[in-house]
């Protein structure tokens, strides 16, 4: 397909009018078949310009084009995940933009060009994203596929992603024309960015002491604003400083670059931290964790929220729209949602579940049952997720299961580096295969986002279980809560602020670390003493169970929405 194409002129003319806020992601998800995005950070990243395209921030979105995609998860017949291509063609989506800039690696010059893809509101406003690609024919081959796969192998090349999406990132806004009034960096993939604005702002050399830096620092930070998103160690990046003076050649000595990333190696955490004014983690409770894990930085929290709009499934958005009036453009009206009839709420959640039950059809072939209560669980496979937890004693499990059958719908991908968590799959298979007789489970492969909208839409009982205090936040029980369905989940990242027992879910546990051993007996606990019995009450259709999805609707989906967060950073952040 030729791409069509757009000119810098036009760009500005459209979007460059007023002071924007770059808000950088190495991930965004845009749409399901767009594949720039490989989960939770992801889907966050869209969730976050879609409100902003819908309350009218002027946000610019700056991400990779990642042409090869994550990968598409096969199982192959003993379980084990398969990773397989999914490329898209961004031809298809937006527009290749007629500018260019080029930076510095590994001792080559590497040309980026961007394409604009636009994020529509649903009230007109509309907010810019470039996709950043180097796969240009001016470029070295090896270069060439720098911006082809999501997250792929190896330090080098993450490292080469990473200057990408940070120094050419705002370059390419500098030539597009872009007056940034605050660069976002949401989690520490783009700090590097923090770079080029050291470089831009450079002091006079007649007006430097020889004991002075001659950048302006003050400047930068106050310009950058920084999210942090996870307290797992992995998922702090790290380049040794060997490395980075390959690589890199931006001119800031390495006794700088340590000042502000860390002495042993470039942290690329330390150095959001250290250059940016205002730092955020996305919860209560992880803010609180993240202030000790780096001591001497004030982290702020604002707790995530999720896009209403775009994870509520048709039969409820029907519901709301006639109920609660404007809850589209103001979530917080979803309070409301507990005057609507016990009935109305269950027939919406039915045809959800027929939605989820034929999706588990045409995939698995297996014909899950319509009139058992099924428990859902779509999280990204990894050892602190705790997939297995469910299955720690399969003769409870059972036991519980002939008392109060429930069914089982799990979804997730490993990374494909990730070892652990491909055993982690393929461990969940064998369960399967070995409670076949009391409790059935499908596992759906390739988990995307409209995998999850159909399971967050259509389970009875949206299962988490994290080890604490390792879960951020976590989104996915926000998004079966705009839909009624209540999460039982372990009280880390955002359940320690949604959860009212009883009221918009259950909690597993405590919210203590010393309660992880005995996480697995409380959820048999729950399962069997609380949760099962109370949809057991006229087939899921009593009073009881109605007023729990009610609950999860108007006390946790009317406040745990993207709009709210995005209008905080608004008047918290952005306006400094």
């Amino acid at each position: 397909m030729t791409a069509s194409t757009t000119g810098p002129r036009r760009v500005h003319d459209e979007f460059g009018r007023e002071e924007r806020i770059a808000y950088f992601s190495m991930e965004i998800a845009l749409e399901n078949r767009i594949r720039t995005y490989s989960g939770g950070l992801g889907c966050l990243a869209g969730d976050a310009l879609r409100s902003a395209a819908d309350i009218g921030l002027p946000l610019i979105g700056v991400t990779l084009v990642s042409r090869a995609g994550y990968f598409r998860q096969a199982v192959d017949a003993n379980g084990r995940q398969v990773e397989q291509p999914d490329p898209w063609d961004p031809a298809e989506f937006a527009s290749a933009l007629n500018a260019t800039v080029a930076v510095q690696i590994n001792g080559r010059q590497v040309w980026i060009r961007g394409w604009l893809y636009v994020v529509e509101g649903r009230f007109g406003g509309r907010v810019p994203v470039l996709l950043l690609d180097a796969d240009l024919a001016q470029n070295h081959p090896d270069d060439r596929v720098i911006t082809h796969y999501l997250y792929g192998d190896g330090e080098e090349y993450r490292l080469k992603q990473e200057i990408v999406l940070g120094i050419a990132g705002v370059r390419l806004l500098h030539a597009l024309g872009f007056r940034i009034r605050k660069y976002h960096m949401n989690e520490g993939h783009s700090a590097l960015l923090a770079l080029e604005l050291l470089n831009r702002f450079r002091y006079a050399a007649e007006d430097v002491r020889p004991d002075e830096t001659p950048y302006d620092v003050p400047l930068v930070r106050k310009l950058c604003n920084f999210t942090t998103h996870t307290p797992v160690e992995a998922g702090h990046d790290k380049f040794s400083y060997a490395l980075i003076d390959r690589m890199l050649d931006e001119g800031i000595e390495t006794p700088l670059l340590q000042r502000f990333a860390g002495a042993g190696a470039l942290n690329m955490t330390q150095l959001a931290l250290n250059l940016s004014q205002y730092v955020n983690g996305v919860a209560i409770r992880h803010a609180t964790l993240s202030r000790s894990m780096f001591p001497g930085h004030q982290v702020h929290a604002i707790t995530n929220g999720v896009h209403t709009g775009r994870w509520t499934a048709p039969s409820f958005a029907r519901l709301y729209d006639q109920h609660v009036a404007g809850w589209s453009h103001e979530p917080e009206l979803l309070v409301r949602a507990d005057r609507i009839t016990d009935e109305l709420i269950v027939r919406a959640h039915e045809e959800c579940k027929r939605d989820l039950i034929a999706l588990v059809k045409r995939t698995t072939g297996k014909e899950l049952d319509a009139a058992v209560p099924i428990i859902g669980f779509g999280r990204r496979m990894t050892s602190y997720k705790r997939p297995g937890l469910l299955f720690s004693d399969p003769e409870r499990l059972r036991r519980i299961a002939r008392r109060w059958p429930f069914q089982v719908v799990i979804a997730g991908k490993a990374h494909p580096a990730d070892g652990g968590g491909k055993d982690l799959i393929a461990t969940l298979h064998r369960h399967k295969g070995a409670l076949s007789d009391a409790v059935p489970m499908v596992f759906l492969p390739n988990y995307d986002m409209d995998v999850g909208r159909t399971m967050v839409a259509g389970s009875d009982v949206w299962l988490n279980t994290p080890l604490r205090p390792l879960e951020a936040s976590g989104t996915s029980g926000m998004k079966a809560a705009c839909n009624g369905v209540p999460q039982l989940s372990v009280l880390d990242g955002w359940w320690v602020e949604g959860c009212i027992e009883g009221v918009t879910g259950w909690a597993i546990g405590d919210a203590t670390e010393t309660a992880n051993g005995a996480d697995a007996a409380s959820l048999y606990d729950k399962l069997e003493s609380t949760v099962l019995p109370l949809w057991y009450e006229a087939s899921g259709r009593s009073a009881s169970w109605a007023a729990v999805m009610k609950g999860a609707i108007s006390k946790s989906a009317s406040y745990f929405h993207s709009h709210r967060m995005m209008r905080r950073y608004a008047t918290e952040v952005y306006a400094r």
